[in-house]
């Protein structure tokens, strides 16, 4: 396997698009649930479309992450950070999917249907099950909560990498 000096094309552009779509989502999320207003209603119908639109493209991302070479990290990495490098990229990863997984099951057990962008309509349970529908909206909060920790850190390891170890983790993402 051949090193590279930086992601394909297509990873770059989907890591900063999802990036974008997922802070937009996760200040939608937080809005939404302190607030009562009449725009709410339009924000929460956003959120589940682009909500979609992120599960369907971490798919797509996951599948040229898996069929790409990618970069190595810096040799002179130290063994613990390489390992919570690896470790908090799964768990990106495992955010991405189980963000809008929960969120579809939260509606569909709230047997509430998801119009997305108003062209498709993903279909809910015929009755409520409130046990189920709170399970997932408890666990959608949380997940909420750990994705803003760990994209605070991705974001404070790059900014890491580029201004104090001057490396080329971040233009490896950039250029």
């Amino acid at each position: 396997m051949t090193n590279v000096a930086r992601f394909t094309l297509s990873m770059r552009l989907l890591h900063w698009a999802m990036a974008l779509l997922i802070i937009a989502m996760l200040a939608a999320g937080l809005v939404m649930v302190r607030s009562l207003e009449p725009w709410q209603y339009e924000l929460l119908w956003l959120h589940k479309s682009f909500g979609i639109a992120a599960a369907l493209l971490v798919l797509v991302r996951l599948l040229i992450r898996w069929r790409s070479i990618v970069p190595a990290l810096p040799s002179d990495l130290p063994f613990w950070q390489g390992c919570a490098a690896k470790a908090s990229h799964w768990l990106l990863y495992t955010l991405m999917v189980l963000m809008p997984l929960s969120g579809l099951l939260m509606q569909y057990f709230a047997a509430r249907p998801v119009s997305v962008f108003d062209v498709v309509r993903l279909p809910a349970a015929l009755t409520v099950d409130i046990e189920l529908f709170s399970l997932f909206r408890e666990l959608h909060g949380w997940a909420a909560w750990g994705f803003i920790g760990l994209v605070i850190m991705h974001i404070a390891a790059a900014l890491y990498h580029h201004y104090y170890r001057r490396d080329d983790v971040l233009r490896s993402m950039w250029k």
